[in-house]
């Protein structure tokens, strides 16, 4: 395949080619063989480059591997574990290696033998790569691997185009979760939507943190984003969970292939929280939207994540929410996609948003528009949280909130789905730094149907709903200043909230009922 080709061309070419040859194997476990198959790809060719290299080396009488027609001292170089570590490269033996299995591909067994080199490249590496290795193909067709096999066999990992193989790893798990749909959810947020929320997080350094992390997009992006501001990538480590083991796995080659080291734990966040103690100075994730049954029968009263309040068992948002602050430094930020309801809804859910507001952590809140998600058809929106606005470096934002209305800003890309485009992305990100008085964006000015500070004072008037359209207005005044979409959102959290009261009130009835016999 042609490097000279865009990017987004040889992209899509992998990938129409690679689903043309997934025949009977069903989409979910197809994910994993693709990405495991492109992941021992990316370790080999690594391997391969720098066994070049070494090569090269031992034949270069300037170099200090200098062997001359020493061939078994040159061997032993070249089979030295120790040069290939020294320079991130992992050793791969000779039987896991790419062109080995392709010149393989054609043989019955090839299923098998890409199982053993799977095995094999692991137990060699077993601190880098235990438990990381997918290891089910020898139930596969023989003619979808050789395919595979093949396609892979052309893109290759050279010094002119380092970033190949992340770029299409992370193409290929955007188009997973696009034909998984909602089950794609559990392990991919749209890529804008990650940039959007990093732009506005900006973590130059310290710890990140993503609770929900599935396949490692907030990780990527943050790397990406000091990449773009000339920063230090060294100055910022990275710590994550996930409660699906596949999709952890997912997530580790992920950030193996970006050359990012993360402390990326198994289980459920709330139920089995692996990073207690952790304070990060920025939280950055896309949690589950609306989920049921999270845990509350499982976590103590006095659980001290859980300091606005209790969150009820039909819904995790909030406990959700209270868990990143639990985890954010003193003079942290949290940035979360959440669904819109959480703006508006009442019952124990608003008193919870009412306490987290009155601790004066909310910063910002920006609505996004429509079908940015393949995965839901749900609303959302970014609830950006900052724990000391007081002593914030840029100034004091004691007190303020700032409401961002971007539902009209994207760019349609077919029927279903819309996208923010970079432009979109910078002027929402440059309107909050505006906001907190950053450098080099201009001075913040509210600006009617986009954007307004607010106070706490203005918000408690409002019952601490935080829809950014109550807020905002709209550009022409009919005499109500509250968007018809906005109405219709916040009514359906209120009529949500009576729904949830009303199952409650039917179970206890029952209950009381059952306890006297009937």
């Amino acid at each position: 395949m042609a490097i000279n080709r865009s990017n987004g061309e040889m992209d899509k070419e992998l990938w129409e080619t690679a689903e043309k040859l997934r025949g009977p194997v069903e989409a979910a476990e197809y994910k994993h063989i693709v990405l495991g198959l492109l992941f021992l790809k990316y370790m080999s060719d690594a391997f391969e480059q720098r066994r070049q290299e070494l090569e090269e080396l031992t034949r270069d009488p300037d170099s200090p591997y200098y062997c001359g027609d020493d061939e078994e001292e040159r061997e032993f170089i070249l089979t030295d574990r120790d040069e290939y570590y020294s320079e991130n490269v992992l050793y791969v033996p000779e039987e896991a290696r790419w062109k080995h299995l392709q010149a393989n591909a054609t043989s019955p067994q090839i299923g098998t033998k890409i199982d053993e080199a799977m095995r094999t490249v692991e137990d060699e590496n077993p601190e880098q790569l235990k438990g990381l290795m997918y290891t089910r193909y020898s139930g596969i067709p023989q003619d979808t691997l050789e395919g595979l096999l093949n396609q892979f066999a052309d893109i290759d990992l050279g010094d002119e185009d380092q970033d190949t193989f992340g770029r299409v790893y992370e193409y290929f798990i955007k188009e997973f979760a696009r034909e998984e749909g909602q089950r794609g959810g559990e392990f991919y947020t749209p890529k804008h939507v990650v940039e959007l929320l990093v732009e506005v997080l900006e973590p130059y350094e310290g710890k990140v943190f993503d609770p929900f992390c599935g396949s490692g997009g907030m990780f990527v992006q943050s790397k990406k984003f000091i990449e773009r501001h000339d920063g230090n990538e060294e100055s910022i480590s990275v710590y994550g969970q996930e409660i699906n083991n596949a999709v952890l796995r997912i997530c580790k080659m992920n950030l193996f292939i970006r050359g990012i080291e993360g402390k990326i734990k198994l289980g459920d966040s709330i139920r089995d929280d692996q990073h207690k103690g952790l304070k990060a100075d920025r939280v950055i994730t896309n949690p589950p939207f609306n989920m049921s049954e999270w845990g509350k029968d499982v976590v103590a009263d006095d659980d001290p994540r859980f300091q606005y309040g209790m969150p009820p068992s039909n819904n995790a948002n909030f406990a959700y929410m209270q868990h990143m602050i639990h985890h954010t430094t003193d003079d942290g930020m949290v940035g979360t996609v959440m669904a819109n309801g959480s703006m508006s809804v009442q019952g124990v859910e608003g008193d919870i948003r009412e306490e987290i507001i009155e601790d004066d952590l909310l910063d910002a809140v920006i609505s996004l528009p429509k079908e940015l998600f393949f995965t839901t058809s749900i609303p959302v929106c970014l609830w950006i949280m900052s724990l000391d606005k007081e002593g914030d470096e840029y100034r004091d934002r004691s007190g303020e909130t700032l409401f961002v209305d971007a539902r009209g800003m994207y760019e349609e890309i077919d029927r279903t789905q819309n996208t923010l485009t970079n432009e979109h992305i910078e002027e929402i990100a440059d309107t909050v730094r505006a906001y907190r008085g950053e450098d080099g964006v201009g001075e913040y000015e509210d600006q009617t149907g986009f954007c307004k500070v607010e106070t706490k004072d203005e918000i408690a008037a409002n019952q601490y709903i935080i829809t950014p359209g109550r807020y905002v207005g709209i550009e022409e005044d009919d005499g109500d200043d509250v968007p018809f979409e906005v109405k219709m959102e916040e009514l359906s959290a209120e009529l949500r909230e009576e729904f949830r009261r009303s199952d409650e009130l039917q179970q206890d009835i029952e209950e009381s009922l059952g306890e006297v016999g009937f």
